[in-house]
């Protein structure tokens, strides 16, 4: 069967980030998403003009038939959208975990759009706290990881993309110690859904039984190519083409 990654995220209509950027790119690597959607969105490839939280009982009952009828081999959860959701999907977790103790929990702590608007209600960060006690592995890019501060997790992956030069350095960090970087050549333009493409990613890679070092590695080759190959919607932020051209 399938190996099966359940994601928890946001519903983007542009087809740029959140569900659409997670279904693409865990299929790419061969495995199956089971997509819940947490919060429904306004929005082209630039800006976010509403967000509007799933009802939290609402998110349970999408993922209620997926536990009894699937096997979950990984989560993936991008922005929850209220504390009430982040609530729901640590209860699916930790049901998840009593049959799969060692089941791998990808989260990316999205707090806001890449041009700084709101993706749900309350204080993101507070709403994560939960959230960032369960996962395995956090993906924050560096604005993220200054306001979250340390992280409880095991594994961290810090990128790099905001800050200037001509390489993107990305760092893992386990237990809070430096691990390992990668560099990447900058490339010149802005992309809509680049870290849930890269958080869906990894989290199909640890599915698919990869270990950590490998997932990490393997997922960030994958982005990146997605982001060479990158297509214009509409003027502005380019889409990471998920399922890649041949080269």
């Amino acid at each position: 069967m399938s190996a099966n990654v359940l994601v928890f995220a946001g519903l983007d209509p542009g087809g740029g980030a959140g569900l659409a950027a997670d279904i693409l790119a865990i299929a790419a690597q061969g495995a199956h998403a089971l997509p819940v959607a947490t919060t429904l969105t306004v929005q082209d490839n630039n800006r976010v003009f509403e967000a509007e939280p799933v009802a939290s009982s609402m998110v349970l009952r999408q993922a209620e038939p997926l536990l009894k009828a699937c096997w979950i081999d990984a989560v993936k959860i991008g922005i929850p959208g209220s504390a009430a959701n982040a609530e729901a999907v640590a209860v699916v977790v930790r049901r998840l975990r009593e049959r799969h103790p060692g089941l791998p929990v990808v989260l990316d702590p999205v707090l806001a759009s890449g041009q700084g608007q709101a993706l749900g209600k309350g204080d993101p960060a507070a709403a994560l706290r939960e959230l960032l006690a369960l996962a395995t592995i956090v993906v924050p890019n560096l604005p993220e990881a200054a306001v979250l501060g340390e992280l409880p997790c095991e594994h961290v992956l810090v990128t790099g993309g905001h800050t200037d030069g001509n390489l993107v350095v990305n760092r893992w960090l386990r237990g809070g110690a430096d691990v390992r970087t990668w560099g990447w050549p900058r490339l010149p333009h802005e992309y809509h859904g680049s870290g849930c493409t890269l958080a869906a990613a990894i989290a199909a890679r640890l599915a698919l039984g990869d270990e950590m070092e490998t997932a990490l590695a393997r997922a960030q080759a994958y982005t990146y190519r997605t982001l060479d190959q990158a297509f214009a919607i509409a003027p502005g932020q380019r889409i990471p083409r998920r399922i890649l051209h041949a080269t």
